[in-house]
């Protein structure tokens, strides 16, 4: 484990909150099922930062190529609301979410967090019998040295690129954590 992972792994056991939502996904005993994207990221800058911003959702992905229908991953979110209610939980099987953006079908939780926009949302954290595991599939570098850049799909690629620079436009994250180096 490298300096990163083990820093990630230190302010996850420090959130007791982030820890409740872990162990609300981990019950679901899904396939490969991992909280992602924004919570963790923003926590790591919120730490890096002295600030707490607010929870705009809570990213939930999980690979099941047998079931692919929206109404099982709202099934789903209403499982997690059960165990921890009134979050903003958000749940994706990623066995479908090729189709967003015109990607070849994913294989794996993994392979559709590999494609996410951007490299410092491109993780994700589960709990598995109270110890943490990481995925990052471009390393957590780029998280903790605040640097934002498009993942390699969304950088060979002029249509997907302009999804990037969209993003960034609206998201307007260097003006929460105003140290970012975002790459235009």
């Amino acid at each position: 484990m490298n300096k990163y992972e083990n820093q990630l792994i230190e302010i996850i056991k420090k959130d007791d909150y982030i820890i409740s939502l872990l162990k609300a996904v981990e019950k679901l005993n899904l396939n490969d099922a991992w909280i992602s994207a924004g919570l963790i990221r923003n926590k790591v800058w919120d730490v890096l930062h002295n600030i707490n911003t607010p929870i705009n959702d809570i990213d939930v992905v999980y690979y099941d190529r047998s079931d692919t229908t929206w109404e099982t991953e709202k099934e789903l979110e209403k499982r997690l609301e059960i165990i921890v209610p009134n979050q903003p939980w958000s749940v994706k099987n990623q066995a479908r979410m090729h189709l967003k953006n015109g990607f070849e079908p994913y294989n794996s939780t993994f392979d559709g967090v590999a494609h996410f926009t951007e490299i410092p949302t491109a993780i994700a954290v589960k709990m598995c019998n109270s110890e943490l595991e990481i995925m990052a599939p471009y390393g957590l570098e780029d998280l903790f040295k605040k640097i934002v850049k498009p993942t390699p799909y969304y950088q060979n690629n002029n249509k997907l690129y302009s999804i990037y620079s969209e993003r960034m436009r609206e998201k307007k994250w260097d003006t929460i954590w105003t140290d970012l180096f975002i790459e235009a």
